[in-house]
């Protein structure tokens, strides 16, 4: 099995046009490293030097991972994860 990762359609173009891919990790992090090997440019839009992107939004199994430990949240084979752009506007 594998990890499920959802791909917002900003970002489809870094994986082929794909609306998911699999990875694999223990951690999100370890996930975003296995994911950039496989996408190159993908978790430079997600990750900077301080963590997730700000407007970035994270999802593990519908849990923001910002709740869950971040980068450090534990992912496991089943899981999905779901990368939102943030919407903001007035």
């Amino acid at each position: 099995m594998a990890i499920e990762v959802r791909i917002p359609t900003i970002l489809r173009n870094l994986t082929d046009g794909a609306k998911a891919v699999d990875g694999k990790g223990g951690t999100l992090d370890e996930l975003f490293a296995d994911l950039e090997a496989r996408h190159p440019g993908l978790r430079a839009r997600l990750v900077d030097e301080k963590g997730l992107r700000r407007f970035v939004n994270v999802y593990l199994n519908d849990e923001d991972v910002r709740f869950l430990g971040g980068l450090g949240t534990v992912v496991a084979d089943g899981d999905t994860v779901t990368v939102l752009p943030a919407v903001a506007g007035g």
